[in-house]
């Protein structure tokens, strides 16, 4: 089971701890940076959900980049990977054609990205499913308008954090930041995934451990580099009964 961060270390470890229990089974997938596998472990995460015979979907409540009158394609993969049949719609409320800044892709467009609208196809997607995957846009911070950026998305919804770690150089410290930037919100870490993104990058192990150091919530697995991203096969890397442990 999950639980919330209150408080960490700035040096030289990042601690949280635990003080009370999360119960819903829905999750959002945040990430180091933008190109880390934030789609492939959602989808991992969805067809793992969906092994255990848990009504399972995926939601990209922001999306940037995609063809004129086509779906982005993070979200045609999670729906793809998700086994409840819903609307584009309520899985990608808001979608725009430059993969740029996504609330520069608003403005451009003369679109307010609007919480309210998120957080009801959010709800609607609740109610018709055992498990919700939320994946993120870009990092933890990345700003949504004017005033909000995707940390204060995860604090409207309320749910606790996956996050996907790049593995790569440079990701520890993006790690670390981001792990603290959650802590510093008083939001859940439910766990977090290694995925290497990065064929040839050096001492995968030695960093994996420096971060299982430096990070208190669980590991869900590390998914080795593939030259074609597999969702199915990612699945198998990822041990979801860590979710579940107090």
């Amino acid at each position: 089971m999950a639980y919330a961060l209150w408080q960490y270390a700035l040096s030289p470890f990042i601690r949280a701890y635990a003080i009370r229990p999360y119960i819903e089974m829905n999750y959002f997938v945040t990430g180091t940076d933008t190109g880390v596998g934030k789609t492939l472990i959602a989808c991992a995460l969805l067809h793992g959900f969906a092994a255990q015979d848990k009504r399972a979907v995926g939601m990209k409540p922001v999306a940037a980049g995609c063809h004129a009158g086509e779906q982005n394609d993070d979200v045609f993969q999670l729906r793809a990977a998700s086994n409840v049949g819903v609307s584009y719609g309520l899985i990608n409320p808001y979608c725009f054609l430059p993969a740029i800044a996504p609330h520069i892709a608003a403005q451009r467009a003369g679109v307010i990205i609007d919480f309210s609208v998120i957080a009801k196809s959010y709800q609607e997607l609740a109610a018709q499913a055992d498990v919700v995957i939320v994946e993120g846009v870009g990092g933890f911070r990345v700003p949504l308008n004017a005033q909000q950026d995707g940390a204060d998305l995860v604090l409207e919804l309320g749910l606790p954090l996956i996050l996907v770690v790049g593995m790569r150089l440079g990701c520890l410290n993006h790690a670390l930041l981001t792990v603290e930037a959650i802590a510093a919100r008083s939001l859940t870490l439910a766990g977090w995934v290694a995925n290497v993104v990065e064929a040839d990058m050096a001492l995968v192990e030695e960093n994996v451990a420096a971060l299982q150091q430096r990070i208190a919530a669980p590991l869900l697995g590390v998914v080795p580099y593939m030259t074609q991203a597999d969702a199915r096969v990612a699945a198998k890397q990822l041990d979801l009964e860590l979710l579940e442990q107090d």
